[in-house]
């Protein structure tokens, strides 16, 4: 045993140095690229072409909340070479659609060329994309779309094009398989390592936590999942099957059996138009693009037309703020997520600034705890009470996402945005079965009353201290649906009916009041601007909130913590692993406590949808 517990030390000792080595050749890496780039940028005088195609290719285009820098990505082979990074700009959703607004206008931009192999993104980004190419198609300019690996995703951003163009060659995966989620249940493992998981929940819909408890789903978890799968391919399906003037069933009958798998089944669907070789494709965009011959075709990328194009009205004297609440809600100090003081005072800002006339609250979150979103919510509440604040849902707005954002002036949805959730929890692991049973410690507690080792994470809770936790998960539970029925000009008992946790989708929660729209991050900023007094969007400067940080802060940001410890290094061993997500769920648990924040309470969805 001794000697184990040596080995053990030696080993978290080389590990750790070893994982220090490798983010000091990383760091260096990364700082030769970004240098590189600057160099590369600065020293760059090559201007866009006057005229030509521009070019939306979706495997390298990542559509974000904000438009912001990337840290360079390294492959495997380019560990050698210090400079070998490439650097990409993140393109934000309000750009991507001004770009393409841009574009409708500019005579040099004769047609929109959709590349959607292996396209990645939420449903939420790929439909407004969708819906400014619909609107660039009016200008009388073509948009056209080629693909050689359709999916269900990325043949419904496509499907908007004028003309559909696949390969003639076999080999390519075309997986038009409709929609699907998967949900994971850890109960029999976390009994096998002597894990126990204290869930305690308001509403039978809530059910975060589950995969702890439970090896399966329980009936209203697998009902709410169902039925947000079925409204939001309802959705695909419908504006997918109008595109291509076919129906809705048929569409479905050909994904059904499996139909769609060549590329002459496409066309023969009416899902292409015409399978076309290499050369064949060149001498169509040549033909489309007014030229001869296909090397006279001038290429335009949308991340650069987009930087180059796309400029804020500095010259305007009244703004309106987009305050973007983008990932978690959480309560410490987190620059890709929303921290509750931070937001709470980057709003009390916003309220302070009299050139501001109106905001958008940009909300792209699942929740998070509820102490965070109450202070978010506070500050909402207070600017309101000066200025209109309209809020606009990304593919989250759900839990703590709703709790913050229910008492807008007026509430833009997408369809398929996952929104509501109205309940709460708290679930917290105990492992002292874990400690004893299997790692062969035993901890005595030394305590000054009953229950001050409550919250130890070695013994589950006696029956008084459960009984207090769920008392105060019910009184979170009906201050939440007490704030929605303020916020919604509701009873709380309209909002009972629609609350126990259950999640909708933004077409579903339209029908029954959580939001009043449907509509893009555009419509959001339009109906702002109406309310803040001048429906001309042209003349406001729209400015956004909080400021991204750079790709020289984000790597600051990421070298500038603490070393790697025993747990780091843990995580970085099992990732890609089937324990991957167990033991970083225990560990983010123990570090949470560790920290002190002692949160109990959290407003959170328990899952995340992305279509590919």
């Amino acid at each position: 045993m001794k000697n184990s517990f040596f080995k053990w030390v030696l080993a978290v000792i080389v590990g750790l140095f070893v994982w220090g080595l490798i983010k000091a050749i990383f760091f260096l890496m990364t700082i030769g690229a970004l240098a590189g780039s600057a160099s590369s940028s600065a020293g760059s005088s090559t201007a866009l072409p006057k005229e030509g195609a521009l070019v939306m290719d979706m495997s390298s285009l990542v559509i974000t909340e904000q438009t912001s820098e990337s840290l360079p990505s390294f492959s495997a082979s380019s560990l050698s070479d210090l400079g070998g990074g490439q650097m990409t700009a993140n393109v934000g959703i309000l750009d991507a659609v001004r770009g393409i607004r841009k574009a409708a206008e500019d005579p040099g931009i004769k047609l929109i060329l959709l590349k959607t192999d292996n396209m990645a993104g939420s449903l939420a980004k790929i439909s407004d994309i969708r819906v400014a190419l619909s609107d660039f198609r009016k200008s009388g300019k073509p948009v056209v779309a080629y693909g050689e690996n359709f999916t269900s995703g990325s043949y419904y951003l496509a499907s908007v094009s004028d003309k559909i163009y696949t390969t003639s060659h076999h080999g390519g995966n075309n997986y038009m398989l409709g929609m699907s989620g998967r949900m994971i249940f850890l109960k029999d493992l976390l009994d096998k390592l002597g894990v126990n998981y204290q869930l305690i929940r308001h509403g039978k819909y809530k059910s975060a936590g589950e995969m702890y408890i439970r090896n399966a789903p329980s009936p209203e978890n697998m009902e709410q999942n169902q039925a947000m799968i079925d409204s939001i391919w309802e959705t695909i399906a419908k504006e997918t099957a109008e595109a291509r003037g076919i129906s809705v069933d048929s569409l479905n009958y050909f994904i059904e059996n499996l139909s769609i798998s060549f590329p002459e089944d496409l066309v023969k669907h009416n899902l292409a138009d015409e399978t076309l070789s290499v050369e064949g494709y060149k001498d169509k965009m040549a033909t489309l693009a007014g030229k001869e011959k296909f090397k006279d075709v001038k290429f335009i990328p949308f991340k650069e037309y987009v930087t180059s194009k796309v400029k804020p009205n500095t010259a305007a004297k009244n703004k309106i703020a987009v305050i973007y609440a983008d990932g978690n809600i959480v309560e410490q100090a987190d620059p890709d997520n929303i921290n509750g003081e931070r937001f709470a005072s980057i709003i009390a800002k916003v309220r302070a600034d009299s050139t501001v006339k109106a905001v958008v609250l940009r909300v792209n979150s699942p929740g998070g705890t509820v102490l965070s979103a109450n202070k978010i919510k506070e500050e909402v509440d207070l600017t309101r009470a000066v200025k209109p604040v309209v809020a606009s849902y990304g593919e989250y707005a759900a839990s703590g996402g709703y709790w913050i954002s229910a008492s807008c002036d007026h509430i833009f949805s997408n369809a398929a945005t996952l929104t509501g959730s109205i309940g709460c929890f708290s679930a917290i692991p105990e492992f002292g079965k874990t400690v004893r049973d299997i790692a062969h410690v035993n901890i005595v507690p030394v305590k000054s009353h009953k229950h001050s080792d409550m919250v130890s994470l070695m013994r589950p809770f006696d029956q008084d201290e459960t009984r207090s936790m769920q008392e105060y998960v019910d009184d979170i539970y009906t201050s939440f649906v007490n704030l929605v029925a303020e916020g919604r000009n509701m009873t709380s008992d309209s909002v009972e009916e629609i609350a126990q946790g259950r999640v909708w989708t933004g077409a579903d929660a339209l029908k029954i009041g959580l939001v009043d729209e449907l509509g893009t991050l555009e419509d959001a900023i339009a109906y702002a601007a109406s309310l803040g007094g001048d429906p001309d969007v042209a003349s406001w400067n729209v400015v956004g909130y909080p400021k991204p940080l750079t790709a020289m802060e984000r790597l600051m940001a990421q070298f500038g913590g603490k070393k790697p410890d025993a747990e780091e290094i843990m995580e970085n061993m099992l990732e890609g692993t089937p324990l991957e997500g167990v033991t970083k769920s225990l560990l983010d648990w123990q570090r949470t406590w560790a920290k002190g924040n002692g949160q109990l309470m959290f407003a959170r969805l328990p899952f995340e949808i992305e279509i590919r």
